[in-house]
C-alpha cells in the first residue's frame, strides 16, 4: 500500500473536502481526487460516499479511519527512531572484548563515547578469548571486537590502535631482592598466580615467558580473584602496568627483561559501521592521539 494515498485520505478527512484538503498538500485537486480512488481501488472498499454536495466517510471509511492514522503514526515513530541513529541521538552498538581489556582501556572508551552520545546503549559481550571475539564479530554477534593483537583472520578488517606493557605483579616480600626489571631467568623461583590454561591473555604471556614460567601456584578463571590473591601473597601475576598501578593496592610492580609489550585493536566486518560503531572508532582513535 501506497503511504503517501494514506496520507492524503487522512487529510481529506481531517480538512473536510478535497477542495481545502489539496491545498494543504499543495497538489491540484484532480491528482487528490485521483489518489483517493486509487486507495479505494488498492483497498477494494469505498471510503467516501460521493452522491452529496460533500464528502462523507462510507461504513468502510470510517473503518479504515483509525488504522489508516495508527499507519502514520507507526511510520513517523519508526522514521524518528531512524533518524536519531542516524544522527546519533539514540544507538545500539554490541561489543565484544577481551576479558583482560575490560579494565583498560574499555571504560575510558566507552565513558568517551557515552560523554559525546549519552544515550548509545553499549552492550559488551565476554567470548572469553581473542579468537572467541573473532568469531563473534565474524557471525554478527558483534559489530566491533575489542582485542589483542595480532589477529588470525582473513575476513575481518583491524584497527590497531596502541600496545600495552604487560609487567610482573608481586606481593612485597616475592619482590625482594629482585632486580628491576626481572630477566626471564628469574621467574623459575616465582609462584605464578594465572588465569586458566586457554585464556586470551594467558595465552598471550606464554608465548613470551613459557620456558621460563616454572612453579605455577594456581589457575583461575576469575580476573578479580587473581588480583585478591597477589595482593593477600598468593603469587605474582602478569597484567598491563596501567591495571596494575590503578587497581591493585601493596604490590610491586616490575618490568620485565625483555619487555612484555601486547598490542590492542578493533576488529569488525568489511562495509560501512553503524553510526553508533563509527562513534566508537572515532572515540578510540582520539584516544590513541593522546597516548
Amino acid at each position: 500500500m501506497d503511504l503517501r494515498l494514506v496520507a492524503y485520505f487522512v487529510a481529506v478527512i481531517d480538512h473536510g473536502s478535497v477542495t481545502k484538503a489539496a491545498q494543504a498538500l499543495y497538489i491540484a485537486q484532480p491528482s487528490l481526487s485521483q489518489a483517493i480512488r486509487s486507495l479505494e481501488r488498492q483497498l477494494g472498499v469505498q471510503l467516501f460516499d460521493r452522491s452529496g454536495r460533500r464528502l462523507t466517510l462510507t461504513a468502510g471509511g470510517r473503518s479504515f479511519a483509525g488504522p489508516a492514522r495508527q499507519i502514520l503514526a507507526d511510520v513517523e515513530r519508526a522514521r524518528s527512531k531512524a533518524h536519531a541513529v542516524r544522527d546519533l541521538v539514540a544507538g545500539r552498538l554490541e561489543l565484544a572484548v577481551l576479558s583482560t581489556l575490560s579494565a583498560d582501556p574499555l571504560p575510558e572508551l566507552t565513558s568517551r563515547l557515552h560523554r559525546a552520545h549519552p544515550d548509545i546503549l553499549v552492550t559488551v559481550l565476554d567470548p572469553g578469548s581473542s579468537s572467541g571475539v573473532v568469531s563473534q564479530v565474524r557471525q554478527g554477534q558483534a559489530e566491533l571486537g575489542l582485542t589483542d593483537f595480532p589477529v588470525k583472520s582473513d575476513t575481518l578488517q583491524t584497527h590497531e590502535l596502541w600496545d600495552q606493557e604487560i609487567a610482573l605483579v608481586l606481593p612485597p616480600d616475592l619482590a625482594a631482592g629482585l632486580p628491576d626489571p626481572v630477566p626471564l631467568e628469574a621467574l623459575e623461583d616465582i609462584p605464578l598466580v594465572l588465569e586458566s590454561s586457554g585464556s586470551g591473555s594467558r595465552a598471550a604471556i606464554d608465548e613470551a615467558v613459557e620456558r621460563s614460567i616454572a612453579c605455577v601456584a594456581v589457575e583461575c578463571a576469575h580476573r578479580q580473584a587473581i588480583w585478591e590473591l597477589v595482593m593477600h601473597g598468593g603469587g605474582a601475576t602478569f597484567l598491563p602496568r596501567q591495571i596494575a598501578e590503578s587497581e591493585l593496592r601493596d604490590v610491586v610492580v616490575r618490568s620485565m627483561a625483555p619487555q612484555i609489550r601486547r598490542a590492542v585493536g578493533l576488529v569488525f566486518r568489511p562495509g560501512r559501521l553503524s553510526p553508533a560503531a563509527t562513534a566508537f572508532m572515532n572515540a578510540a582513535e582520539a584516544m590513541r592521539r593522546e597516548r
